[in-house]
């Protein structure tokens, strides 16, 4: 769509669109809508340089209910067509929105190689471990014993990490976040869109018909304090509904040790968050950690920076021009590697 040009600053619903949004009563999907467009609106960024590309999938619907510019393209290319988008228009603000069947099956390929070339594209991948949109086949996220109407046995599959993904690809920025829990979706959205570089963030997201309660661990609030670690920057790794248990390494293994009792040891030795890290070990650890064997790590593993590629590129482009020039186009047509097909 051609948003017309507003005047800063926006609010929720300068971004919201005239199409009917058109998602299963109770999808996390409108969760995550509501607090982007939240997000967007702070950003100070008009709506004319806003750009959201999306794949095949029920989150790739959502460039349809935002006032800005968007394309939905074919399954699983849009970080394809966001680095072309980026590549050529640098000054506009490009986000990808992809599902775990989108980006992870046939558009995996596509969505490491955005991520290991640090393309400064906003990467969101919605999870619900199944394939929604086709009426519930299992994803490449879903876990090994999930049944579905295309798989009654249960799938045996070993799933996919999409953090660890994301780490092993060098991306520089790497959280998760959850689409009921409002404050931290909102506060993840922000560094991922102020990031310089590829961000990728991962949004534990219910699909309310065909795997409803798949996160009910790290959602019920009677439990989730349990299963979950938040992880702050410099901070050790502190969980519980009293905050009474730590993550601790044991060799190259995370554990969970109890902090009760006045265990004193046990706390001295707690892991330390750095998502500053250049090396990517840790977040690795981190995005292993699997509930119900570890709580699992919601927040910002890794924010580090370095070149992005449209940085690189135009950093060749600027040395060939003053080694060789600006040229001229009828000069590389008329060279040596033009011919002539008859």
């Amino acid at each position: 769509m051609s948003p017309t040009a507003t005047a800063l600053p926006l609010t929720a619903k300068d971004l919201a669109s005239d199409q009917e949004v058109r998602w299963c009563p109770g999808c996390g999907d409108f969760s995550v809508l509501a607090v982007l467009k939240q997000v967007l609106a702070s950003l100070g960024v008009p709506r004319e340089r806003l750009v959201f590309v999306s794949g095949v999938g029920c989150s790739s619907r959502l460039p349809y209910y935002l006032n800005a510019y968007g394309f939905q393209t074919l399954h699983g290319r849009a970080p394809t067509v966001a680095t072309g988008l980026k590549l050529i228009r640098p000054d506009l603000s490009v986000w990808v929105v992809t599902g775990d069947g989108d980006g992870l099956s046939i558009g995996g390929n596509h969505l490491i190689h955005a991520l290991r070339r640090n393309v400064d594209i906003k990467i969101l991948l919605f999870n619900n471990e199944v394939m929604g949109l086709t009426k519930g086949q299992y994803s490449p996220t879903s876990r090994a014993g999930t049944r579905t109407r295309a798989n009654p046995c249960g799938s045996v599959d070993e799933p996919l990490r999409p953090l660890t993904l994301a780490v092993a690809a060098e991306a520089t920025f790497v959280a998760r976040t959850i689409d009921v829990d409002v404050n931290h979706l909102t506060e993840t959205l922000r560094r991922a869109a102020a990031h310089r570089g590829a961000a990728f963030v991962e949004i534990y997201q219910n699909c309310k018909v065909f795997n409803d309660g798949v996160f009910e661990y790290a959602t019920d609030r009677g439990v989730k304090a349990d299963n979950l670690v938040y992880l702050e920057h410099g901070r050790p790794l502190v969980f519980g509904q009293d905050r009474t248990r730590g993550v601790r390494l044991r060799g190259l293994r995370p554990e969970a040790v109890s902090l009760t009792n006045g265990n004193a040891a046990a706390a001295a030795d707690l892991l330390v968050h750095d998502e500053a890290d250049p090396d990517t070990t840790l977040a690795h650890l981190l995005s292993r950690m699997v509930y119900p064997e570890l709580p699992e790590c919601v927040g910002v593993l890794r924010c580090v920076r370095r070149p992005t590629y449209e940085e690189l590129i135009d950093g060749q482009i600027a040395e060939a021009v003053r080694e060789q020039g600006p040229g001229e186009m009828e000069e590389l047509f008329a060279g040596e590697d033009a011919w002539v097909v008859e």
